[in-house]
């Protein structure tokens, strides 16, 4: 997958992408991430990307066309991409939108900052709006980590295991269910029988039935959507 990141602040994801999953899926030739300084696409001596809000207001907002040129340019000769902008306005992102993402060859992210982009940059591009919760943050680079993090996971290969994908939070609709390590105890507190049994079938049944407490508690509305699948499977909807 080719990721291409927008920024006026490139140190900001320079550094983390090169860690862990998805720095080793880019050495292994899965992902193709690169960073593009809107700076470089503007025509002004200063290096302009911002400028004062039409109609008055506090606070800056990024200009439209050094996000269309930079676009443009990095996608002269494809046509298969897909633009994000992280904001908190946008849809949130859940783990069905990063296995939406996962099937696509080519994912842009343009990172806004101060009060916003022109909005016209986002219906030029018909650009699509994703939010990593309802707070605000100084700019979309985390958002955007964030994001291309999830969707890393889900690509074959990345992790070692789909097995161990397919079992995470979110996966199933349900949370994960309690895991354990050595040793045996810790502090007076033990590994529950059932998982020193060999048992698999029994390993299954308990994580499931952990999985499904687990989210009644913690998320009971994802419990509630859950069960809901649930019935409509059993009476074939």
């Amino acid at each position: 997958m080719k990721i291409d990141i927008l920024t006026t602040f490139p140190e900001l994801v320079s550094e983390p992408l090169k860690a862990s999953i998805v720095g080793r899926a880019q050495e292994a030739g899965y992902l193709d991430i690169s960073i593009h300084n809107l700076r470089d696409y503007t025509d002004d001596k200063h290096r302009s990307t911002d400028d004062e809000q039409y109609g008055g207001g506090d606070g800056m907002v990024m200009n439209a066309m050094p996000i269309l040129n930079a676009v443009r340019d990095i996608t002269a000769d494809d046509s298969g991409f897909r633009v994000l902008f992280p904001s908190p306005q946008g849809r949130v992102f859940t783990q069905e939108a990063a296995e939406s993402y996962a099937c696509e060859n080519r994912l842009i992210f343009v990172c806004g900052h101060y009060k916003g982009i022109d909005e016209r940059a986002l219906e030029i591009l018909k650009g699509e709006e994703i939010s990593v919760g309802d707070y605000v943050l100084s700019g979309g680079e985390l958002a955007a980590l964030v994001v291309i993090d999830a969707v890393a996971r889900l690509i074959p290969g990345v992790v070692g295991s789909m097995n161990s994908v397919n079992e995470d939070s979110f996966t199933s609709g349900l949370l994960d269910s309690p895991r354990y390590t050595r040793p045996r105890e810790v502090e007076g507190l033990e590994v529950p029988d059932v998982l020193l049994s060999g048992n698999h079938q029994a390993i299954a049944k308990w994580r499931l039935e952990q999985a499904i407490e687990r989210t009644r508690r913690k998320r009971p509305d994802l419990y509630e959507k859950w069960l809901k699948e649930q019935d409509d499977l059993k009476h074939g909807e």
